[in-house]
């Protein structure tokens, strides 16, 4: 069976079959409002959000099939103790798919461990947003018509910007990408990603400090707000939460071709006199978000029982109780699911010979 759980779950084919049926379902809506009918999809979502639950809920309702689920754990029997994969266990009797936000870094991953339907991860902490990475791969297309030899350049948050992590992840299946990295030091993209992405992968990255001295040559600028929510140092957060403003004077330096994404909520990164600019994307990106994620159930769907395009085999790939060299060790990251619900530790070994978490990806010390 297929999950999607992060960016690269999907094969660069599975990928652009998903982004050309989103392009065929804008030019056919009429075709698939009832290919979902009498099909349930479960919305759990442990953490707030108002784009993508309700991206999903009108992608299954334009498609002609029902949604239930909840926005508020407290509402749910998770405010009893019930842990995820009880939770998914319980909902997977009820829907044929299910969409799943948490707070908690591999939580889906987690869950798709003992799920008997498809699970969608809807965002996990600061970890992996690949419904995002699919809309910002349309939004690109559909603006540029090409995903091929772009420069984009990635400003604000990169360190707890799952969204950006998600995206270079996705970009570095295509062919002469260049990043550029606008962010202050303490926001700077983590170093994992840098080496076992960016590095092992090929990927032509540098770090600037303004906006200014790169927006000439820039086809795509992310920008990101800065996540209060992810700090645990409000000082810290005071310190970088004005770091990068997008306005007209800057956006005048840009190509009259550029496109401005953001994964939104903005706070004040973007002035809203961008908002009129033709090359501000960032709404109509919202709206990808619908027809990209109407795809995603559809295939999902399509390929739950298609032994060729399920998920690897969910087995770790080192298993610290048989492995006495890895005796002892644990995640150190505070909120990943195996210090929370008690799942167990699991390593994988990056290419470069690193030993990370398999849930949450920090490197383990």
């Amino acid at each position: 069976m297929k999950h999607l759980i992060d960016p690269m779950d999907l094969s660069k084919q599975e990928t652009d079959q998903i982004i050309a049926l989103a392009q065929d379902i804008i030019g056919n809506r009429e075709k698939y409002q009832d290919i979902m009918a009498h099909k349930k999809l479960a919305t759990l979502f442990y953490e707030p959000s108002t784009r993508t639950r309700l991206s999903f809920t009108a992608a299954m309702m334009e498609l002609g099939g029902n949604v239930l689920g909840f926005s508020d754990a407290k509402n749910s029997s998770v405010s009893k103790g019930e842990t995820v994969q009880d939770t998914v266990r319980v909902v997977g009797c009820f829907a044929d798919i299910i969409a799943m936000r948490h707070h908690i870094e591999g939580a889906q991953q987690y869950a798709s461990e003992v799920c008997k339907v498809p699970i969608i991860n809807a965002g996990d902490g600061s970890h992996s947003h690949p419904t995002q990475t699919l809309t910002d791969l349309l939004t690109i297309t559909r603006e540029l018509g090409h995903i091929d030899g772009i420069t984009i350049g990635f400003c604000g948050d990169l360190k707890f910007g799952r969204t950006v992590h998600s995206l270079i992840k996705a970009l570095s299946r295509y062919k002469d990408i260049n990043v550029i990295l606008i962010a202050p030091d303490e926001l700077k993209l983590p170093d994992y990603i840098k080496q076992d992405v960016c590095d092992r992968l090929g990927i032509k990255y540098r770090e600037v400090r303004t906006m200014e001295e790169v927006m000439p040559e820039l086809d795509v600028l992310y920008m990101t707000r800065v996540q209060q929510e992810r700090f645990l140092d409000m000082d810290e957060f005071d310190r970088v939460k004005d770091s990068f403003v997008l306005d007209a004077k800057k956006m005048a330096l840009a190509k009259p071709k550029m496109a401005v994404l953001h994964p939104l909520p903005r706070v004040n990164e973007i002035l809203t006199e961008v908002d009129d600019d033709p090359r501000a994307a960032y709404f109509r990106q919202v709206e990808n978000g619908k027809f990209v994620r109407m795809a995603l159930i559809t295939k999902l769907l399509e390929w739950k029982d298609d032994p060729s395009h399920a998920n690897a085999d969910a087995a770790p790939a080192i298993d610290p109780s048989v492995t006495g060299e890895l005796a002892g060790l644990r995640c150190t990251n505070p909120k990943c699911i195996c210090n929370n619900e008690h799942a167990p530790n699991r390593f994988v070994r990056t290419a470069s010979g690193t030993l990370r978490c398999k849930y949450c990806d920090s490197k383990i010390k």
